[in-house]
């Protein structure tokens, strides 16, 4: 049995982590969400598994495997693996009603919210927000399920016409727009509750902003290395120690009308920087390889 199960659903995203395994020798089994699982069965595929779902994956199949894999995690825990970014974490990865909450409870501030999951409530939620205001997918990706509307009467008709943005799991979030200062939202990664690096996001728009590896080819998206203040810094390490999160980004704009920094993100799926060798100067997949090493070594 491979000491590593790495369970994931995009073809080609962990590409350099396989290379960076493969050349540290290291033994593994690449996993798929699909198939079934025996609830009954107490084995686990490996002592360690590092979950890599993506909530973009409804975006690539309308079978998605997030709950599924919620099950599969928490089944696979339970049998004794030490899962990293676990079911505890995905649950938090798949609803940024949850994450804004957590946010809100370490005392960051973040845009004014209101969570709902009827049409006929957004109309009075975004009464109590004001415009201009976007309404968004609890489980987005990739800047999916995110609409900006100015008026009351622009929002009426389009509850109207059916056409607000929907989430798989029929929440919405309706949202105070906050215009980030020079267009730039800031991504603060962390690898063990602990800072690895960060990078300003500039190019894509207010509120959809991927910097996400695919994101990088044929995009206007700009993506450059940064030391965020310490506050900051610190902040993005409290919020992965408080979501248990061993591997993940934070996101973090700063809102030009008072200069606020404003959390909105918590993401599980960490594939690091496009062409992080241009960027950074280093690249983080060995950084992830040693500490799945040291999980490793740990597990016996």
């Amino acid at each position: 049995m491979a000491q590593l199960a790495i369970l994931y659903e995009h073809p080609a995203w962990f590409t350099p982590l396989f290379g960076a395994l493969d050349r540290r020798g290291i033994r593994y089994e690449r996993l798929y969400p699909d198939g079934h699982f025996d609830p009954a069965d107490r084995t686990a595929p490996a002592p360690i598994v590092f979950n890599r779902v993506a909530m973009s994956s409804f975006l690539r199949s309308g079978e998605h495997p997030i709950f599924h894999a919620l099950a599969l995690l928490d089944h696979w825990r339970r049998s004794g693996a030490h899962v990293i970014n676990g079911p505890d974490v995905l649950s938090i990865d798949s609803s940024k009603a949850r994450q804004l909450s957590l946010l809100a409870s370490l005392g960051l501030a973040i845009p004014a919210t209101r969570v709902v999951h009827r049409a006929t409530d957004v109309e009075a939620a975004a009464a109590a927000i004001g415009f201009p205001l976007v309404v968004k997918a609890n489980i987005g990706g990739s800047g999916a399920g995110i609409v900006r509307f100015d008026t009351m009467d622009q929002l009426r008709h389009t509850i109207a016409a059916g056409e607000l943005p929907s989430s798989v799991d029929g929440v919405l979030l309706v949202q105070d727009y906050v215009p980030a200062r020079d267009g730039v939202i800031t991504r603060i990664e962390t690898l063990n509750r602990t800072f690895l690096y960060a990078i300003d996001v500039a190019g894509g728009g207010a509120f959809d902003l991927c910097p996400a590896d695919a994101c990088a080819v044929g995009s206007s998206i700009r993506m450059t290395a940064v030391r965020p203040p310490a506050a900051l810094i610190d902040a993005a390490e409290r919020i992965a120690f408080a979501a248990n999160l061993d591997v993940g980004g934070i996101e973090v704009m700063i809102d030009d009308r008072d200069g606020t920094p404003r959390f909105y993100d918590i993401n599980a799926l960490s594939n690091f920087v496009a062409n992080p060798l241009d960027v950074l100067g280093w690249d983080p997949h060995e950084r992830l390889v040693d500490y799945l090493v040291k999980r490793i070594e740990e597990a016996g």
